[in-house]
């Protein structure tokens, strides 16, 4: 059975576009599992790390086009054997506005529903989603199965991630009881910095077991992905060392 999985929080920075290519990449290609990646971000940073591509090379061919039409499958793009990708660009930004002015139904719903008619060809769908809690997110929490929350050492971060998991629990209330946490990715991490180490220990004193034992810290090799991408990166089998302990970890959760 598929499952369909978010990466969000509501700050910017705090690494959910390169952790959802990475996933995506990784269930993909080590796991053999069908894979949908989905970009909901309208600065189509997912569609440009996975494809490698000048996101408007998909102009009136995304997600959003797919969201008018509650279809998918006309929009599904092929990145490798395994993985596909609804692309995004700029024009998503007016999701929103399409949403109030000219849709006619429950607004939270449209994501799920237009999944559903591709759900089948996959094993996991992966969520990438805007730094906002708006249509866009809602939308990917109503159609999750699971979300996991991005957490960056920062003080804003920490002030963030209370919000978005209140965000969460209230769409599982009012629309996805089936949704569940599957918990808090902590990212980017300086092990250097003592202000680090304090926000991490912060984190894991306040949400407990909600954290994944799995702490990614920063390195250049996953720096340099959006530049190098998944082909021909010499960098990539080292920089992917703590994403594949997180995936098996996320695997078991979810």
């Amino acid at each position: 059975m598929v499952k369909v999985i978010s990466f969000g929080i509501q700050k910017g920075g705090s690494s959910k576009t390169t952790t959802s290519g990475i996933v995506a990449h990784i269930l993909s290609q080590e796991y053999d599992k069908k894979v949908l990646a989905v970009d909901l971000d309208s600065q189509g940073n997912l569609t440009e790390l996975l494809t490698q591509q000048d996101i408007y090379n998909f102009h009136e061919r995304t997600v959003f086009e797919a969201l008018k039409e509650k279809d998918a499958r006309n929009y599904v793009h092929k990145v490798s054997e395994n993985l596909d990708l609804l692309t995004a660009e700029d024009h998503l930004a007016r999701f929103p506005s399409w949403l109030y002015e000219s849709y006619r139904g429950n607004r939270s719903l449209v994501l799920k529903e237009t999944l559903e008619t591709v759900k089948s060809d996959y094993d996991y769908i992966i969520i990438d989603t805007p730094p906002a809690l708006g249509d866009q997110t809602i939308n990917a929490l109503a159609a999750s199965d699971a979300v996991v929350a991005m957490f960056e050492a920062s003080k804003f971060c920490y002030s963030a991630i209370g919000r978005f998991l209140e965000t969460a629990i209230h769409v599982q209330e009012l629309v996805n009881k089936d949704m569940k946490i599957a918990g808090i990715l902590r990212s980017l991490i300086d092990s250097r910095r003592t202000d680090n180490k304090a926000l991490i220990e912060l984190i894991e004193e306040e949400y407990g077991d909600l954290c994944f034992e799995t702490i990614m810290t920063r390195t250049a090799a996953i720096g340099r992905l959006s530049i190098n991408g998944f082909i021909d990166n010499p960098e990539l089998n080292q920089g992917l060392k703590l994403y594949r302990e997180f995936v098996k970890e996320l695997i078991q959760r979810v």
